[in-house]
């Protein structure tokens, strides 16, 4: 589709496909696709294939893993709560999560799991959806008794066993101390995943339900969910984990039989969807219109003004920064974004040729979402490469900066 009227320049749109093109003929991305619009103008591209050894053609439809770009689209489910009152930014979540009560946190962060002293004050639901209520993936501490038991009781997805069903998820987390008091600490991903059991504890649906009924549904999000039924699997590429050393691929979940073959037991709100790039457009496309999607109101223009706020304190902002750019071997450049909203990044400060404000997050599956106030804009790059090596997210930040140097207004 061409964008003759949206401020891109023809040649600026070429280059957006030549440098996508030279990552999928350096044979390190087997295919991908793309989209970006500008106001009423979306242009996609469609390259490679759903598998590294060839086979059927990337298509404007595949249905990719999401992984924690699930985080941005998850958390609308709780806005939603916001705006009918249900819940309230600084309640306890413990009439809902009463596993929760009577927290203990840890005196230091790699001692044992017994030494604590008691949280200064309960869990707010606020603590939830800033991911700070005190406990969560911290790749700076991995090997400490803590990191430790949050992998061992199944806590956290990609695991061999897959997580538990959702009361029993909640009891293996009540029976851990915090790492930090409530409100403390920015910490990332158990907070997403403890987000979807809040929401269908407070809703008495399941965290999938809802998000159809309130939020997929009206947007017309018709491949978005938790599985991938029968019907559509052939929409699906392999996903890969490549050799860090070698770069040989590795089948990281296969699409028949795979991970997402099926209902899962877990509905994860950190990682758990599968989409397309069409979806997660009408999704941000609804945000950069203040909440609404074609004349209907799916969230108040105040909800999606909150989440795509920066939320973090500058200490909260420092231990953030501090884990994307000190760990940057790990990160590959990503997560310098300076903010944390509701369930996503927020840009705080220019630190590449995107503006202040642009909002959105990555994910480890090779996909990456973001929508920038500033210019009108929603880019869309979905891949089927883990984050094992830095290919997807070198194509995520050229995909950005191509698509800067396209606008011609």
């Amino acid at each position: 589709m061409g964008l003759g009227n949206s401020g891109f320049s023809k040649a600026g749109l070429q280059r957006v496909r030549d440098v996508l093109e030279r990552h999928v003929g350096s044979g390190r991305i087997p295919g991908l696709v793309a989209l970006v619009s500008r106001g009423d103008e979306t242009h996609v591209e469609t390259l490679g294939t759903m598998r590294h050894e060839g086979g059927a053609p990337m298509r404007r439809d595949t249905i990719f893993r999401m992984a924690s770009t699930s985080k941005p689209l998850t958390i609308a489910a709780a806005m939603v709560l916001l705006d009918e009152c249900r819940l309230r930014l600084d309640d306890p979540v413990l009439p809902w999560l009463p596993e929760l009560a009577d927290r203990r946190v840890l005196t230091r962060l790699d001692g044992p799991l017994d030494d604590t002293v008691p949280a200064r004050r309960p869990i707010t639901v606020r603590d939830v959806l800033t991911s700070t209520f005190g406990l969560g993936m911290d790749m700076t501490v991995i090997g400490t008794p803590i990191m430790n038991a949050v992998f061992e009781q199944g806590l956290t997805p990609n695991l061999p066993e897959p997580m538990p069903e959702p009361d029993e998820w909640m009891r293996r987390l009540g029976t851990l101390p915090l790492m930090h008091q409530p409100g403390e600490r920015w910490q990332y991903q158990i907070s997403s995943d403890l987000l979807g059991v809040l929401v269908a504890r407070v809703s008495g649906q399941s965290f999938g339900t809802f998000l159809r009924d309130r939020v997929f549904g009206p947007l017309g999000m018709k491949d978005t969910a938790f599985h991938v039924p029968a019907e559509k699997i052939d929409r699906m590429p392999v996903l890969y984990a490549p050799d860090p050393q070698s770069g040989e691929f590795h089948v990281w979940d296969e699409a028949v039989g795979g991970r997402w073959s099926t209902p899962p037991a877990f509905e994860g709100g950190g990682g758990g969807l599968v989409s397309t790039v069409d979806d997660y457009h009408a999704y941000f496309r609804m945000l950069l219109n203040g909440g609404v999607h074609e004349g209907e109101r799916i969230l108040s223009r105040a909800a999606v003004e909150l989440m795509t706020t920066n939320q973090l304190t500058p200490e909260q902002t420092a231990a953030r920064t501090t884990l994307a750019r000190d760990n940057v071997h790990v990160s590959f450049g990503q997560g310098q974004h300076g903010g944390w909203g509701f369930g996503m990044a927020v840009r705080t400060y220019r630190g590449d040729y995107a503006p202040i404000g642009q909002f959105g997050w990555d994910g480890g599956s090779g996909t990456s979402t973001y929508a920038d106030p500033e210019n009108g804009i929603v880019g869309v790059l979905c891949t089927q490469v883990g984050a094992t090596t830095p290919d997807a997210t070198h194509a995520f930040l050229d995909f950005w900066t191509t698509i800067y140097q396209a606008i011609d207004d």
